[in-house]
């Protein structure tokens, strides 16, 4: 017998395909949620990641930047530098400008000539500029608004008055400079001690970039640095790394985003499954005709196959089209954050990969209802009402053996996380295998009940498992759909708590830094003049690198470690350091004692209880910190639980005063006043007296954390939708199939004289049974995911409100009913004489 050739199968396929691909419509929508993410993701990480490796050496400023806080280089560490190349150096501090009637904090940048070493300045009046000239500065647009000011305005910095040279439109490294508490102010290199703002004990920054004069490996250069000054107290950052915090951020959402893609193509594959079954279910007749007028098992794989590809390239196809639309929208959002550039981006490497995702997901999810309808000869396809057809699964090997290789391969083959996406495509194979194994079980326990008096309930319980059934879609349809409802209010209430507790509502009004310690009595009288009822605290404020911890005799050198311990951020670079007669307030001693207010003896240091388990710590053992290149011991008298939800003095390490009161530092505050009354003037009052200090007003901290975590928030539960809306396409899409399969059954039982009421009832049963027993399974499945999501992928605590989930799973379930509620119209609607014609 001749087999039909492509084209003349293609003739018959287009015949029967309907233009607007009515049948196939859920294969379509699956894919188009699965590629359109996939696609968006990619070519937005992608781009993101090309920005920042081919702009890493501007964003950073050079090849290498070393940084070290309180102190400048001594004439070794300069020298060291200079052998690599050309040196630029700056400082970086908080600081306060004023005018006669407003004042703002800033972030101060002072630079030295060569700045930019890489990179340009861009003015608001188009010039390319670099470091400012003596007396004039450059500022960020928040600071020439917040205080109303103009090119040519002056402004006081500490003791120095500085005219405005110009207004930032671009500042070439200002990702790599991190969070700031305040807008940019770029000024000459010797301004700040001229002005007062640096002098022993000033709380800043020293910034060295270093555009290396040959080719070098940046990351030897820093472990030789680093052999070289290990109690240096350097950190160092290297232009493929310029914003840590960016790459990091990139790097989580990347993982994150790709799950999510991922996630989206397994649920549309349960979808792509049971459309296409139910597609073929709806043509098993012209199948047969065709068998029966000669065409042979190839030629209906042919015929059909082409019509699920054709279906399947469309989906595909404007899914890509929608990934590439919607990355403006994408990179507007996130261009605050991320260096990322406006308009269309098209990565055609991630196009190519979606697609591919796209079209194997269709083959291995399309190849079982195919080879079925292949396999049969046409009586078998006639009787599949009553006698469902079985399944050669040895047929099976090539087509979705071959197609679960490739979507491994294209997971793994230059994946920024293959061990993820592995992890990943495991976990659903065994989640697709337990939902496959529990809808056999449901079944096998719908056989073994005894038989209910109730009709309706005898007859529910029927159709679970009657030959014929779709509970095995069902159970996989409704465990996913489910689980994505629990998945997304899991994440969101967690977010939502993480941003509560990270950013609390109640706070201090004002931190200030480098108050004079001779200043103290002066300090808190200009506060009570102005608020007289206002909590003042204040503190040692000083910083210092943990150099070695453990037992007097074997202490562990920190920067000998391959890899820091988790939970041990104390020892990633300097941290802020203090000394105390008593017990520091929103802290609670859990090990060891306190020492005596009038302490002379050996230097003793408590350390929060979370980092001490972190590196092993006991009471008794020893650790010794670099201070502004001195080095102090100290043993550890105790352990403290830190209440870090407070936004007060919550330091990790606190000295006895004997062991670092002699060290140059100076007074850190907080000022909490009462509720309503004015800020403004104390602000200015606090300028005009401690011209050095830096005064920062927490409320507007605190409102651009929350913008910057709600957004992330929001780009988070604005992917995690994507699975959420795959799972309803999902589940609309089987009970569309199952209400498919029941319109024989509910035509006989209409003509046995079953009411339409009845009928619904039957099916509202059916569904809520189950229903109600995958509730429980999504509970578990959803918030699993959402804690790997949360807790693993993010680092955030796991804090998720367990009633809104539950109201939301609640939601969910009711959401299923209306679904079914709806399908089964149209089943009522059928007339019985009509549709047993066309059965």
């Amino acid at each position: 017998m001749t087999t039909l050739s492509w084209p003349a199968a293609w003739a018959i396929a287009r015949r029967d395909l309907h233009r607007r691909f009515r049948g196939l419509r859920l294969l379509l929508v699956s894919l188009f949620l699965g590629v359109g993410a996939l696609a968006a993701i990619g070519s937005l990480t992608g781009a993101i990641r090309s920005e920042l490796s081919e702009r890493g050496r501007e964003i950073l400023g050079g090849d290498i930047e070393v940084e070290i806080y309180q102190r400048s280089l001594n004439e070794e560490e300069a020298a060291a530098l200079a052998e690599l190349g050309t040196v630029s150096g700056g400082t970086r501090m908080q600081a306060m400008i004023a005018t006669d009637s407003a004042a703002a904090p800033i972030e101060l940048k002072a630079v030295d000539e060569l700045y930019p070493l890489v990179g340009e300045v861009l003015l608001a009046d188009g010039r390319t500029v670099g470091a400012p000239p003596e007396g004039l500065a450059w500022i960020a647009q928040g600071a020439a608004e917040r205080l109303s000011l103009n090119p040519g305005d002056s402004f006081k910095l500490g003791s120095q008055m500085v005219e405005v040279g110009g207004i930032i439109a671009e500042e070439p490294d200002r990702l790599s400079e991190g969070f700031s508490l305040g807008p940019t102010v770029i000024v000459a290199e010797r301004l700040p001690y001229e002005a007062g703002l640096i002098a022993p004990g000033s709380m800043y920054q020293s910034k060295y970039r270093v555009d290396f004069d040959s080719l070098r490996d940046a990351q030897g250069v820093t472990e030789d640095l680093e052999e070289r000054f290990p109690t240096s107290g350097f950190d160092y950052r290297t232009a493929d790394r310029a914003s840590p915090g960016a790459d990091r951020f990139v790097s989580r959402m990347g993982e994150f985003l790709t799950l999510v893609g991922l996630a989206a193509l397994v649920i549309a594959g349960i979808g792509i499954g049971g459309g296409v079954a139910s597609y073929l279910d709806a043509r098993r007749n012209s199948i047969a005709t065709l068998k029966i007028l000669g065409a042979t098992s190839r030629d209906i794989a042919r015929i059909y196959a082409l019509q699920v590809g054709a279906a399947a390239t469309a989906g595909a196809l404007a899914g890509l089209v929608a990934g590439v639309l919607v990355t403006p929208v994408l990179g507007y959002a996130l261009g605050s954050l991320l260096p990322v550039r406006t308009g269309v981006l098209v990565d055609p490497g991630a196009l190519l990969r979606a697609m591919g995702f796209g079209l194997l997901v269709a083959l291995v999810f399309a190849a079982p209802p195919l080879l079925r309808a292949r396999h049969f000869p046409a009586m078998a396809l006639m009787r599949a009402r009553v006698a469902p057809l079985g399944q050669n699964w040895r047929s099976l090997l090539v087509p979705v053996g071959g197609g679960l290789a490739g979507i491994v391969l294209l997971a793994l083959v230059g994946a920024p996380q293959p061990g993820l996406s592995a992890l990943f495509l495991g976990g659903a194979v065994v989640l697709l295998g337990l939902l496959t194994l529990l809808g056999w079980a449901i079944r096998r326990l719908a056989i073994r009940l005894p038989r209910a008096r109730n009709p309706l309930l005898r007859n529910a319980l029927a159709n679970l498992h009657r030959p014929g059934a779709q509970t095995g879609a069902l159970v996989t349809a409704l465990g996913f759909g489910l689980s994505a409802f629990v998945l997304l209010a899991a994440i969101q209430t967690s977010v939502d708590a993480n941003i509560q507790r990270s950013v609390p509502q109640q706070a201090p009004d004002f931190f200030v830094l480098d108050i004079p310690r001779e200043g103290t009595e002066r300090f808190e009288t200009t506060v009570r003049i102005e608020s007289p009822y206002a909590d003042i605290r204040l503190v040692p404020n000083l910083r210092g690198a943990v150099l070695a911890y453990g037992p007097r005799d074997a202490m562990v050198v920190v920067h000998e470690l391959e890899e820091l311990p988790e939970g041990a951020w104390p020892l990633r670079g300097e941290r802020g350091l203090t000394y105390s007669d008593v017990p520091m307030e929103g802290s609670t001693v859990t090990q060891g004692q306190w020492w005596a207010a009038d302490h002379d003896g050996e230097p003793l240091v408590s350390i929060d209880e979370d980092f001490a388990r972190a590196i092993d710590l006991k009471i008794g053992d020893y650790l010794t910190v670099g201070l502004l290149g001195v080095e102090r011991t100290a043993r550890i008298a105790n352990f403290r639980r830190i209440d870090w939800d407070s936004m007060g003095f919550n330091y990790a390490i606190v000295f006895s005063p004997n062991a670092l009161a002699d060290a140059p530092h100076n007074l850190a505050a907080t000022i909490d006043i009462p509720t309503g009354a004015p800020s403004g003037q104390l602000l200015r009052d606090l300028v005009r007296e401690f011209p050095s200090s830096s005064v920062i007003e927490v409320g507007e901290v605190l409102q651009e954390a929350r913008t910057i975590l709600e957004q992330v928030g929001i780009a988070i539960l604005a992917a995690a939708s994507v699975a959420v809306l795959a799972g309803i396409a999902v589940l609309l899409g089987a009970i569309a199939a199952a209400r498919a399969s029941r319109l024989y059954d509910n035509v006989i039982l209409r003509v046995l004289g079953a009411s339409r009421k009845q009928l619904l009832l039957l099916q509202l049963l059916e569904y809520g049974l189950l229903a109600l027993l995958l509730a429980g399974v999504a509970l578990v499945l959803g918030s699993t995911l959402a804690w790997l999501v949360v807790v693993q992928l993010f680092e955030f605590d796991w804090l998720p409100d367990w009633a809104r989930i539950l109201a939301v799973l609640g939601a969910g379930l009711v959401l299923v009913m209306a679904f079914a509620l709806g399908g089964s119209l149209p089943l009522l609607r059928a007339k019985p004489a009509q549709a047993l014609r066309s059965l």
